[in-house]
């Protein structure tokens, strides 16, 4: 059985590789150390498990558990749900945590409830006042900051990407312990049938110097054309969306940016009539230079921003192409 620990990290290995969203987590599960003075932990869940724990135990610093379990090459719920409940109630652990993207934001609620655990998600920020530990995260679309407490013995907590910075390892601080443990198991209701590869053709979102993103304030489909054209005169350009754009089939889902969707960092991002909730910043926390049209110059998105622009797409962009279209007159004429 593995290690008990205070606070264990929980990691998907299935793919092959750690996501940086690991570290992240260990920097977040760190700053719970300091205040509840627990002991940290990572379990790195996946088929060919071992490998990365080890990798965490160098780069991290931390002691690290192999959830070696044959034929998981890939996540799917059932799997992660089943073999975690067991494992953890056995470490009864004061917190677990997870990362809060599409996967872990399914599998962690459905553990807590059945470990009968508090269960708080989309965290970005954490202190203690009279003595509780409090944890934050955005309420009402971004609008307001909400703080929650736990009185449960294990809590399970989902940690939004980008919120917490990893600096490395402890200085002074050695390589972690590996410990390796092989966990076998069956489907009941699911298995893993192969991934379909979305359709080819353009400029992959995570390739992208620049992208030019449309949110719900775009109010029409055919205010896309705005954005297209846009995306058209900038070099390296790709034009995304939030979820609702996508769910709309206003555009594909290969272009959606956020929890569900993809993750980004690009040089420059424009968002256009997008308010800002959690779910999409979370995808673009990673851009170099953010700009925000938006006609509300309060809405959370501004707040991420680096220049918020006060004014309908619908005025600024065509305005931006004409300026544009003349100084390529002015070049040709000189």
């Amino acid at each position: 059985m593995t290690n008990a620990a205070d606070i264990i990290v929980v990691v998907d290995g299935t793919g092959g590789v750690l996501d940086p969203i690991a570290y992240e987590m260990l920097a977040f599960a760190r700053r719970l150390n300091a205040l509840a003075a627990g002991r940290v932990q990572m379990w790195v869940l996946g088929e060919a498990s071992e490998g990365l724990a080890r990798e965490a135990a160098r780069e991290g610093g931390v002691d690290a558990t192999a959830l070696q379990c044959p034929g998981l090459s890939r996540y799917f719920s059932e799997a992660f749900i089943r073999i975690l409940e067991p494992t953890l109630r056995a470490a009864a652990p004061a917190y677990v945590i997870a990362a809060h993207t599409s996967c872990g934001a399914e599998w962690a609620p459905a553990v807590a409830a059945r470990l009968e655990a508090g269960c708080i998600g989309g965290i970005d920020g954490m202190g203690q006042e009279d003595g509780r530990i409090w944890f934050s995260k955005d309420r009402l679309g971004g609008k307001v900051k909400g703080r929650f407490v736990s009185d449960a013995a294990t809590t399970v907590l989902t940690v939004q990407p980008g919120c917490f910075k990893f600096e490395g390892r402890p200085e002074g601080g050695g390589t972690g312990r590996v410990t390796r443990e092989t966990i076998t198991w069956e489907s009941e209701q699911t298995r893993f049938s192969g991934v379909a590869p979305a359709p080819g053709g353009a400029t992959s979102l995570t390739d992208a110097t620049i992208i030019v993103a449309a949110g719900n304030g775009i109010g029409e489909e055919e205010n896309l054309q705005w954005i297209h054209r846009l995306a058209e005169r900038l070099p390296k350009a790709v034009v995304a969306g939030t979820r609702i754009v996508c769910d709309r089939g206003w555009l594909g889902y290969d272009r959606q940016v956020g929890v569900t969707g993809a993750t980004v960092a690009p040089a420059l991002y424009i968002a256009c009539g997008i308010s800002g909730a959690s779910q999409h910043v979370m995808g673009m926390r990673g851009s170099g230079f953010v700009i925000a049209v938006n006609t509300d110059a309060q809405a959370p998105i501004c707040a991420e921003a680096d220049v918020c622009i006060a004014e309908d797409l619908r005025t600024f962009i065509p305005t931006v192409l004409e300026i544009y279209a003349k100084q390529l007159e002015n070049e040709k004429g000189g």
